[in-house]
């Protein structure tokens, strides 16, 4: 049996449950407060910096998702210390960060494994290609990469390193990657919906309730939460196995690249299901859940035999 406690040779500790609820009030608080300043901000700016244009175009709920991620980033080293840590290396944060070959080879199977929904969703007709230029393709997949890697960092040391991290002091660690997976799930599962016909500095409150309306449509919930679920519960294994945020940061980038390059390259099919193929979100089919139970085998079965993932033995 697979099994890694890093923390259970001591007492139960209470104090993550405390930090969480207080981390999470803060954040879903903090963060539609913040809203409407970052929204009145940027419309600001954009009438004097060019650059700005695009972002000052952006749907209100954009700047709540924005709002949200400051919040959460200000407030991470708070939590932490909230739930009585004092070393980064208990969330994952080791010297060095990042181990290399390890990250490499982690993010190759998330590369691979999401190439392949692409790959036979195309060969199969469930979606087809837009007419992109090659300079528009080679443009696009250096931004997707480079956003890839931040946002997997980031949502990792969020997610994996802080969350789950300190969760599993205060409850079984299996206990604990089933809450840290939910939550990771629920706020990757919000809708966009229209924007105020005003932004005032309430707007962020109101509007953060509809962001979450798509959960009440069947075809809109499944198979997406279940796949953003399981997405959580590989990286949490990749995290729980090898000791550091190496591997989970490789596997998230591979995935996240395909989500953002995938929907700038295809388009939907006519009269195709996209239940089934998914859309230009790719996590919404069926075949992109499968794929993921498949990175769950692999995951498990290299754990089982002892292999070696970039260097660095696994824990059995």
């Amino acid at each position: 049996m697979i099994s890694h406690e890093p923390f259970s040779a001591a007492p139960r500790d209470r104090r993550p449950l405390r930090a969480l609820a207080l981390y999470l009030m803060a954040v879903f608080i903090g963060g539609p407060l913040l809203a409407p300043w970052l929204y009145h901000g940027i419309q600001a700016l954009a009438q004097s910096v060019p650059a700005l244009e695009t972002a000052a175009r952006m749907p209100f709920a954009r700047y709540v998702n924005r709002g949200l991620l400051i919040v959460a980033l200000l407030g991470l080293p708070f939590f932490v210390r909230g739930a009585g840590v004092r070393r980064w290396a208990d969330v994952g944060i080791a010297p060095g960060f990042i181990r290399w070959r390890r990250f490499g080879a982690a993010f190759a199977l998330g590369f691979l494994s999401l190439a392949a929904v692409c790959a036979i969703t195309l060969m199969a007709g469930g979606r087809l290609l837009k007419p992109r230029t090659p300079g528009e393709l080679a443009g696009q997949f250096l931004g997707v990469l480079a956003t890839a890697l931040i946002v997997a960092v980031i949502e990792e040391l969020l997610f994996r390193g802080a969350m789950f991290g300190m969760l599993r002091r205060a409850m079984r660690w299996p206990a604990a990657l089933a809450a840290s997976s939910a939550v990771y799930a629920i706020t990757h599962f919000m809708a966009r919906p229209e924007n105020p016909a005003e932004v005032g500095w309430l707007s962020g409150l109101r509007v953060l309730p509809t962001m979450l309306a798509g959960m009440t449509e069947l075809r809109t919930l499944f198979p997406a939460l279940p796949s953003l679920a399981l997405a959580g519960v590989i990286l949490g294994l990749a995290y729980q196995w090898t000791g550091d945020l190496s591997a989970s940061i490789g596997i998230h980038a591979g995935w996240i690249f395909w989500l953002k390059f995938y929907g700038f390259a295809t388009r939907r099919a006519p009269d195709v299901d996209p239940w089934f193929w998914g859309s230009g979100k790719l996590v919404d089919g069926w075949l992109a859940f499968a794929a993921l139970v498949v990175v769950l085998s692999l995951l498990v079965m290299t754990a089982r035999r002892r292999r070696v993932l970039g260097g660095a033995s696994w824990t059995v």
